[in-house]
């Protein structure tokens, strides 16, 4: 029976509770890449994440109103996201000039209005179970990896998304890594959500056969997609890969973010120029906007000096910079761009490329509706950048496809698949192209290279990563770095890749069909059976109760 309770009591949590909450949140960031100097620096911790998410999932399950849920799921989400996402506070106030409490506020309100999303899925969850009372501890398990999932992809997608720190990353290491393949970052948010919840069901159900069985089923989905994926069959077979490697060089500048568009231009015209000139390699990559400037505003010849001599002998570089184009009304345009100079008559190169970035970042790279004021708060140049097609053509280079990306679009795996729709032209390298040294030297490079390290799994190709200040590395198309540079040094990482030419992953194949439908389709089939075992079960309550 429920006690009626006034409103506000309603939202009200104990300290306990809310402590708790705010520790498992913080927790469950520190999971995503291990921040802390030692063995296990940058390293995901899957199990950490379980055991964290299951605090929460153990609090919902007591939850005596849909408001307490929802506050509930509210403080560990915003504890949770403000622990991964803090470092932008480094990029507000040390670099856009913003004020410290002005930059610390932005922050905050960004984690809570994030932490909305799984606010809401908390509510939606105690609607559907009925804090357990009307559903099994089976049920209650499926019904919240449902809705921690669609919170997930609501967050990832909903104006232009924003899906960094999801808790599928934590994984990329852990046993679940081996469904990443079929299912993507998502569908391992949905497993670690079914963990959490087994863990925490486990404790409020006394039946052994139910808690036999929901751990039962953990075990049994780790240990078909570990024999699975790590059988003979499904190693990678020499046969699928290029006959011949290529060799690459990845440049890192380390252009310190304060001095980029200002002192550094100098500096970043000459050291670029100069490695660019003296690699052997068969291609060369850039950071994003290595060269801050558009090829009219550069010192006279340099650029046609790089255009000669890519354009004899047989190499490549694929270079980051800025560029401009008139649009349809005349006006002129700045996009994000990446151009590759090759030689002119190879029969197996493409004779011009470009990429543009597609997917910009808001404030950074766009300026949101509505927002203009905030923007005009800081001095970030170059804020207002014109969008890449969706997917654009690969570089063609050495009987290779190469599919470029540029920093925050390694996010998107929904959209970086879209180039695997024809899977005979798929992809058999990708390149990201990056440049957060907006962020200083912390955390958020472990956990870019995390992400880089899960679009390379879920895609079954590897990933070369050249950055400004890191993480510069290559990772191989199991998704485990081959090669890496120590961040925040000068460097180049030279090495031989080979490409993949072998059948796109199942993930691949029905996202670039479908997108995130099917796994939203199936989490909300799953709320809605939930739902309707759970009235079936209180009405039998009612009708036979004593």
């Amino acid at each position: 029976m429920h006690h009626h309770t006034s409103g506000a009591s309603r939202w009200n949590l104990p300290l306990h509770t809310t402590g708790f909450l705010l520790l498992a949140g913080l927790t469950q960031a520190l999971s995503l890449a291990w921040p802390f100097e030692g063995v296990f620096k940058g390293e995901s911790q899957g199990w950490l994440q379980c055991l964290s998410l299951a605090v929460l999932a153990g609090l919902l399950d007591r939850s005596q109103t849909v408001m307490q849920a929802f506050a509930k799921a509210w403080v560990f989400s915003l504890a949770w996201l403000t622990g991964c996402i803090w470092w932008l506070f480094i990029s507000m106030n040390t670099y856009g000039g913003l004020p410290a409490p002005v930059a610390a506020l932005a922050v905050g309100l960004l984690a809570a209005g994030l932490a909305l999303f799984y606010a809401a899925s908390g509510a939606v969850y105690h609607i559907v179970t009925r804090s357990g009372l009307g559903a099994s501890a089976s049920a209650r398990v499926c019904a919240f990896a449902a809705v921690w999932v669609l919170a997930e992809m609501a967050r990832g997608t909903l104006w232009t998304g924003f899906p960094w720190g999801a808790v599928g990353y934590a994984h990329i290491d852990s046993v679940f890594q081996h469904w990443a393949p079929w299912m993507g970052v998502y569908g391992l948010c949905a497993l670690s959500a079914l963990m959490a919840m087994t863990l925490a069901a486990e404790r409020q159900d006394s039946r052994p056969r139910s808690r036999f069985a929901q751990t039962g089923v953990i075990v049994l989905l780790a240990l078909l997609g570990y024999t699975w994926f790590t059988s003979p069959s499904r190693n990678v077979d020499d046969v699928l890969r290029s006959e011949k490697p290529i060799s690459v060089t990845l440049l890192q500048g380390n252009i310190p973010q304060d001095l980029k568009f200002g002192e550094g231009v100098n500096r970043a015209l000459k050291n670029y120029r100069d490695a660019l000139l003296s690699s052997t390699s068969d291609l060369t990559l850039t950071p994003e906007t290595a060269i801050p400037l558009i090829p009219q505003q550069m010192p006279e010849r340099y650029w046609s000096q790089l255009e000669n001599h890519f354009s004899k002998g047989s190499q490549a570089a694929l270079i980051g910079l800025p560029l401009t184009k008139r649009s349809e009304q005349g006006q002129l345009q700045y996009s994000n761009s990446a151009i590759a100079l090759m030689p002119q008559s190879s029969p197996s190169s493409t004779a011009s490329y470009q990429y543009d970035k597609h997917h910009l970042v808001p404030f950074g790279e766009f300026v949101p509706p509505l927002f203009q004021w905030f923007v005009h708060m800081m001095n970030i140049p170059l804020g207002d950048f014109s969008r890449g097609e969706l997917p654009q053509p690969g570089l063609a280079f050495k009987g290779e496809r190469i599919a470029p990306n540029i920093c925050y679009e390694d996010l998107f795996g929904e959209e970086l698949a879209r180039s695997f729709a024809d899977p005979d032209n798929a992809p058999t390298l990708m390149v990201n192209l990056s440049n957060i040294a907006w962020f200083g030297d912390t955390v958020a490079i472990d956990q870019h290279l995390n992400i880089s390290r899960m679009r390379a799994l879920e895609l079954g190709r590897p990933m070369l990563r050249a950055t400004n200040t890191g993480a510069t590395a290559i990772i191989n198309a199991q998704g485990r770095v081959t090669h890496r540079l120590p961040s925040s040094v000068q460097g180049t990482l030279t090495a031989e890749v080979y490409g993949e030419h072998g059948p796109v992953t199942p993930y691949a194949r029905w996202v670039s069909a479908w997108g995130l439908w099917p796994l939203a389709g199936l989490a909300i089939l799953t709320l809605l059976i939930v739902a309707a075992m759970a009235h079936a079960s209180r009405h039998g309550q009612r009708r036979f109760g004593p």
